[in-house]
């Protein structure tokens, strides 16, 4: 039975999920904005939020726990520039803004993107 089994599959084996995952935590941790599937962004929010809460502790363990389960470049980017900027918040550090369906197979989209990042341009 799947009872209490909430994650979505992708129709994708477990370590081609994991690694899709892991490629969306990237783009996402690199541009801090994108336009997904709102069932892809559903499930990258639950996915980015522990490795953001990780680098909130500003540790070597945790530098060192982020760089092993994600590429360099956005480990780096999520310990010294995304998670100093949340250090505030405790928790709902990503925003998911739903979109109109896509055009060739009507698709439901958004565009998922950091909080913090969208509270700065609104001040400027």
């Amino acid at each position: 039975m799947r009872h209490q089994k909430t994650n979505r599959k992708f129709g994708r084996k477990v370590g081609d999920r994991k690694s899709f995952l892991k490629g969306l935590v990237h783009n996402l941790a690199m541009k801090e904005k994108i336009t997904t599937t709102l069932s892809r962004a559903k499930e990258l929010q639950k996915v980015v939020a522990p490795f953001i809460t990780l680098g909130k502790k500003q540790t070597l363990a945790s530098y060192r726990l982020l760089l092993q389960r994600l590429p360099k470049k956005s480990a780096e980017k999520i310990y010294k520039d995304i998670s100093p900027r949340m250090k505030d918040r405790r928790g709902g550090y990503t925003r998911i803004v739903r979109l109109t369906s896509r055009m060739r197979d009507a698709s439901p989209m958004a565009i998922i993107s950091f909080v913090e990042n969208e509270v700065k341009e609104a001040k400027k």
